[in-house]
C-alpha cells in the first residue's frame, strides 16, 4: 500500500513533499506555520488578507491605526466611498509580512501567499496589483489567486522581473473557470505553474453555489486534467477539499494529482494562528454544528460553525479602521444590511444582521470560524486531557502523518 512519501511534487529540477498548507486568513496560516512546511520540504501558504493588520501584530508597526486616524470624521456616515488605502503603507505592510517570512526560511520547501481577488478594498485594480507585486518584491516563492477568476491579474504583475521567475497558480473550482483564466491570459505567453482544484468540501468561501453539495472534487479533478491533456498542458494539478489522511491523498494522487492542498487538519496545530479556545470550538464540533451559509458580504457561500459569534452579530461597520471588503465604489453588502437594522431601530440597540457579517472585523478577532466539511473528525486526531479539553498538534505531527500514514490510520500524539 502506498504513501503519500512514494510521491513528489516536480517544478522543475525541484523536488518538493507535495503537501501543501492553504492558505488560511486573517493570519490562521501563519508565518510560523509555513516556515514548518517549508522545512519539512512541502509548501506552506501565508495569506496576505488584512495584510496590515497581519503588519500591526507582528511587527507593532501602526498602520490600522493611522488609517482609522485619518478616517475618523467618517465613522458616523454611512457612505465609505472616500475610504481608500495608501498604496504606498499597503506595500510596506506586504512588503514587511512577506519580507520577513522568506527571511526566516529553512529547509528544502517552498511559501507561497494566497492573494484574495474579492479583497477589493475600494480600489479593486490598484489594491490588487500592489499586493502582487509588493509580495514579489519581498521574495515570496509563489503567489496563489484566489476568491476571484483573477482574469486580469497575471496582466498586473507581467512588467515585474519576476513575473516568469516565480511560481504562480489560480485556484479553481471547474473546468470553465480555469478554461477562462488561461483564454484571458494567453496573449501573456505565460501559463501557471499549478493549479489547484479546490472542491465543495474545504473550509471558508467556496467557490460554488449552494448547489455545492451536488459536486464531487474527484470528478472536477478527472474533468480538469482530461481538458489539460486535450489540450496538452503540463500544468500540476492540486486537489483541495475534505483530503483528511494519508490514504485520501494517495487515491487523489494516484489518479492524476501532483500534490494535495490541506487545511482543516492544520486549524488546530500549535503554529496556527486562531487562539487555543477557538481551537477547542473546532475539536467539539459535531457534523451537525457544520454548516454553509450566504452571510458572507463576498457573496460567496461560507463553510463554518453554527456557533460561531459572526452569525446575526450587529456590530457597526469598522470600515474605517479595516474596509478590506469595500467594492471600487465604497460599498459592502452588510453595511447595506447593517444600515437596513439601523432604519427599524434608529436607536442602534439590540441590532441583529442576520443576512450578512462584518467579515473584516470578525475575521481580525477571530469570531468567524470557518471550517472544512471534516473539521468534527479532528477530535480523532488527538487525546482527550483529563480537564475534558484535547491536546493541541505540532505542524509536524500532522504534516508527518500526512506523509507517512497508510490507508485511513491516523497517528495520534504522545500523551503528554
Amino acid at each position: 500500500m502506498k504513501r503519500l512519501d512514494d510521491f513528489r511534487l516536480h517544478f522543475g529540477n525541484k523536488e518538493l513533499v507535495p503537501i501543501i498548507i492553504g492558505g488560511m486568513g486573517v493570519d490562521i496560516s501563519t508565518a510560523e506555520l509555513a516556515l514548518e512546511a517549508a522545512r519539512l520540504g512541502g509548501i506552506g501558504h501565508i495569506s496576505d488578507a488584512m495584510v496590515q493588520d497581519v503588519s500591526d501584530r507582528r511587527f507593532d508597526t501602526s498602520f490600522v491605526k493611522e488609517k482609522t486616524k485619518l478616517y475618523k470624521h467618517n465613522i458616523d456616515n454611512s457612505d465609505k466611498s472616500i475610504v481608500q488605502f495608501d498604496l504606498g503603507r499597503l506595500a510596506e505592510a506586504t512588503k514587511l509580512h512577506v519580507g520577513e517570512t522568506m527571511q526566516a526560511k529553512r529547509g528544502d520547501g517552498m511559501i507561497f501567499i494566497n492573494c484574495m481577488e474579492k479583497l477589493t478594498m475600494n480600489g479593486p485594480r490598484e489594491t490588487l496589483q500592489v499586493r502582487l507585486n509588493s509580495a514579489l518584491d519581498a521574495g515570496i516563492d509563489g503567489i496563489t489567486l484566489s476568491a476571484g477568476l483573477h482574469l486580469g491579474s497575471f496582466a498586473l504583475m507581467a512588467d515585474h522581473p519576476r513575473f516568469r521567475d516565480a511560481k504562480l497558480g489560480i485556484i479553481v473550482s471547474s473546468v470553465r473557470a480555469l478554461q477562462l483564466f488561461l483564454r484571458k491570459t494567453a496573449r501573456l505567453n505565460r501559463l501557471p505553474d499549478f493549479v489547484v482544484i479546490e472542491g465543495p468540501l474545504a473550509g471558508g468561501h467556496l467557490g460554488f453555489g449552494m448547489d455545492w453539495a451536488q459536486y464531487d472534487l474527484a470528478t472536477i479533478v478527472a474533468e480538469v486534467a482530461q481538458f489539460l491533456k486535450t489540450e496538452q498542458l503540463a500544468i500540476p494539478l492540486i486537489a483541495a477539499g475534505g483530503i483528511f489522511t494519508g490514504g485520501d491523498a494517495v487515491s487523489f494522487m494516484e489518479n492524476g494529482a501532483a500534490a494535495i492542498q490541506v487545511a482543516t487538519r492544520f486549524t488546530v496545530a500549535n503554529e496556527c494562528g486562531l487562539p487555543s479556545k477557538v481551537k477547542q470550538e473546532y475539536f467539539r464540533a459535531s457534523e451537525e454544528d457544520i454548516l454553509v451559509n450566504t452571510i458572507s458580504p463576498t457573496g460567496y457561500p461560507m463553510r463554518m460553525l453554527k456557533s460561531t459569534p459572526a452569525i446575526g452579530s450587529g456590530i457597526r461597520p469598522n470600515c474605517e479602521a479595516y474596509g478590506y471588503l469595500l467594492d471600487g465604489s465604497g460599498n459592502c453588502a452588510y453595511i447595506n444590511a447593517y444600515n437596513a437594522q439601523i432604519a427599524i431601530h434608529p436607536d442602534g440597540k439590540n441590532i441583529s444582521v442576520q443576512d450578512k457579517t462584518c467579515l473584516c472585523t470578525h475575521m481580525r478577532n477571530y469570531n468567524c470560524w470557518t471550517c472544512g466539511s471534516t473539521t468534527y473528525r479532528l477530535k480523532d486526531t488527538t487525546r482527550r486531557l483529563a480537564d475534558g479539553s484535547y491536546q493541541e498538534l505540532s505542524a509536524e505531527h500532522i504534516f508527518r502523518d500526512y506523509q507517512f500514514s497508510i490507508g485511513q490510520n491516523i497517528l495520534l500524539p504522545e500523551a503528554p
